[in-house]
């Protein structure tokens, strides 16, 4: 994980450590994943995002950049994550990306009804998706100009 206090900035929370290779790798092939932090599940991605549990010495006046968020997540589902983030108005201002299997329209709905700043479906195929997240890092990080937080 590196320093707890360098900045960070993307936060992938995935579950499936296949999905989660293959979107470092394509950041790593843009240089886009010096700063990046994978956590697996729900719970630990509130920890990270609200400075608590093993992230207790991170400081949470400095966010991640970008979420890249998966709603189908083990202990607290994204959808949660999501609601969390956006309810408080210490994290409000992060972007959040939706990268999730799920196509349901009710789960494109809630994620914009709830405060979602893109939404996007994984593609199945290997390079579609390794496109797709490159493209993702791209934008939120270099093209994208996100508020100042906390400073």
């Amino acid at each position: 994980m590196g320093s707890e206090n360098k900045e960070v900035e993307i936060l992938l929370v995935e579950d499936n450590p296949t999905d989660a290779e293959l979107c470092i790798r394509a950041l790593k092939k843009n240089n886009l994943a010096n700063s990046l932090v994978w956590v697996k599940d729900g719970a630990e991605a509130l920890e990270f995002l609200f400075s608590t549990g093993a992230y207790a010495d991170r400081d949470i006046t400095c966010p991640p950049k970008v979420v890249l968020l998966d709603l189908r997540l083990p202990k607290v589902d994204g959808m949660e994550v999501l609601r969390r983030i956006k309810e408080d108005e210490r994290t409000r201002p992060i972007p959040v990306v939706v990268l999730t299997s799920s196509k349901e329209d009710r789960d494109v709905a809630e994620s914009y009804k709830v405060g979602v700043n893109s939404y996007i479906s994984k593609p199945v195929e290997f390079d579609a998706f390794a496109k797709t997240v490159s493209e993702l890092g791209l934008y939120w990080l270099l093209v994208n100009r996100p508020p100042v937080i906390g400073k």
